[in-house]
């Protein structure tokens, strides 16, 4: 293993690493990483594509994104390394949380705490799904874009699965934008 690959695989696992223990919440790290990760490892376009596949295929959204900014960057030892930063963070912080929970788990505050939360977590989501609707739509934000983004609404208002959607979204704007 050469220097470059140590720092390359380092540099990726303190990326995950870092961004998990900043944001812990699946949704809310993705504007996160992409803060690291466009730029330095891949482009933005890469990046949506990133997350929309994530969002397709089944399983931890945070997880899907590490092995495929992971392979991006390194191959399959990024993918290794990425998982490592991106599981090491949750699964320590679950551990002093169980234990925490079970010391303060009648305490009257805790109710409050979470539900003050809450809508920081919204906010957070609105923000990354703002930047990702900009990054989606390059050239401008006409019609056509907002026709997708109302009718994939639509649809998950009428809890349509979001894989469904974004497969929808896709073939749609295959049809749209050629």
């Amino acid at each position: 293993m050469n220097t470059s690959n140590s720092s390359k695989w380092f540099k990726l696992f303190w990326m995950f690493l870092k961004v998990n223990l900043l944001s812990p919440s699946g949704p809310a790290s993705v504007g996160l990483l992409y803060k690291e990760a466009v730029g330095s490892i891949m482009t933005e376009e890469r990046f949506v594509e990133a997350v929309g596949f994530s969002n397709v295929l089944p399983g931890s959204e945070a997880l899907k994104l590490a092995m495929f900014v992971g392979y991006a960057a390194g191959g399959i030892p990024g993918v290794f390394t990425a998982l490592l930063g991106a599981v090491l963070p949750p699964t320590v912080m679950m551990f002093i949380v169980a234990l925490l929970l079970q010391q303060i788990q009648h305490e009257s505050w805790l109710d409050g705490f979470v539900r003050g939360m809450s809508p920081a977590v919204a906010a957070l989501i609105v923000l990354v799904a703002w930047e990702l609707f900009k990054v989606g739509s390059t050239k401008s934000i006409g019609r056509r874009t907002i026709l997708i983004a109302v009718l994939s609404a639509i649809a998950l208002w009428f809890d349509v699965p979001s894989p469904l959607v974004l497969l929808g979204a896709g073939a749609l704007g295959v049809i749209l934008f050629r």
